[in-house]
């Protein structure tokens, strides 16, 4: 990218001179590399030095490919300053140019598993705001060292191999295409890009608090590290664990398309028996995939109820079982799942 190329662009003088910084320059054209999106697209904003980074690079990105991009700030309301600071980083945006909207999560908070129900919450208010501005890119800050929390908090809670390599550059939840251009960015630089474009960014204290499982794992990770523990060597391991997912996941794809049936008139899916005639992983996310689709629900159903049903298929003792907002029934020789209402 060349200042040349910036100017035609029409780019603002004050980015324009931001990226005569070496370092800064540099991370930008890696983000280019990595993002190479040519359709428009929402940013989810918390104000922390990795989403200030990611405003920073998907501006200039949307500016130099004439892309419409729109920025949502997140306040859940969880701590009594929340909506100063939420206010802050709009103040802050709006210096650069940034127009953002603060989506405030309203009513009664969890007692219990915040962290997981504050995650459900933001995303659905950001799905809501790209269905409703009709663009099906949501543009995640999550970066390299939430990938590798990410393993450890999966592998605590005896995940499998989807489980552990779920947090890639791309994932599609209900239409939307979950994109993380910065998986392939250290922390520091993040916070380096944070510090030098806005000389700020929002210190969240649940981070330092060892009652959450994020917290605890990044600790560990920590301790690993001094230990002799190579993030290079385990983000090999992860790739490669990549890689054997993708290969199950062409088949999940090829038993969905050949033994599956959607009767539109009855709007029921049909199973027939041969869509279990497979490896119990690719049985396992094929049915996983298919109530997911039918019973419209944001999370995946829990696995150890999955694999009761599928014991009781496979014994041929199933008649009728809800799960995921489906109702699943045996009928002859297939399995039918229509949506619970």
């Amino acid at each position: 990218m060349s200042l040349k190329n910036l100017s035609v662009n029409k780019i603002p003088k004050f980015f324009k001179n931001k990226l005569l910084n070496k370092k800064i320059k540099r991370l930008y054209e890696l983000f280019e590399k990595n993002f190479n999106i040519k359709s428009d697209f929402v940013v989810a904003v918390s104000g922390g030095p990795d989403s200030l980074a990611l405003a920073f690079l998907t501006k200039i990105y949307s500016i130099k490919f004439k892309l419409n991009c729109k920025y949502f700030i997140i306040d859940h309301k969880l701590r009594a300053e929340s909506t100063h600071e939420a206010m802050k980083v709009k103040k802050v945006l709006n210096t650069f140019s940034i127009a953002s909207e603060i989506l405030t999560w309203k009513g009664k908070k969890p007692s219990n598993n915040i962290q997981s129900q504050s995650r459900k919450k933001r995303y659905d208010l950001l799905f809501s705001k790209c269905n409703k501005l009709k663009i099906n890119n949501l543009v995640l800050g999550h970066h390299n060292d939430d990938k590798f929390e990410n393993f450890f908090i999966r592998m605590v809670r005896g995940s499998g191999l989807k489980g552990l390599t779920s947090f890639g550059k791309k994932t599609k939840i209900n239409k939307i295409n979950l994109l993380r251009p910065l998986m392939e960015f250290k922390k520091n630089d993040l916070v380096f890009i944070s510090s030098y474009i806005f000389k700020f960014f929002v210190k969240d204290p649940s981070n330092e608090n060892p009652k959450y499982t994020r917290t605890r794992i990044r600790l560990l990770i920590s301790e690993l590290q001094n230990n002799g523990l190579d993030k290079k060597k385990l983000f090999l391991t992860i790739k490669n664990l990549e890689k054997s997912d993708e290969a199950i996941t062409f088949y999940v794809e090829q038993n969905k398309k050949v033994n599956s049936f959607f009767n539109i008139k009855k709007k029921e899916l049909i199973l027939n028996s041969s869509f279990f005639d497979h490896p119990y992983e690719v049985v396992f996310r094929s049915l996983t995939d298919s109530i997911k689709l039918v019973g419209e629900m944001y999370n995946y159903v829990r696995g150890k109820k999955l694999d009761n049903i599928l014991k009781k298929i496979k014994k041929g003792n199933l008649f009728k079982e809800t799960l995921g907002g489906c109702v699943i029934k045996k009928v002859n020789q297939t399995v039918i799942l229509t949506k619970e209402y």
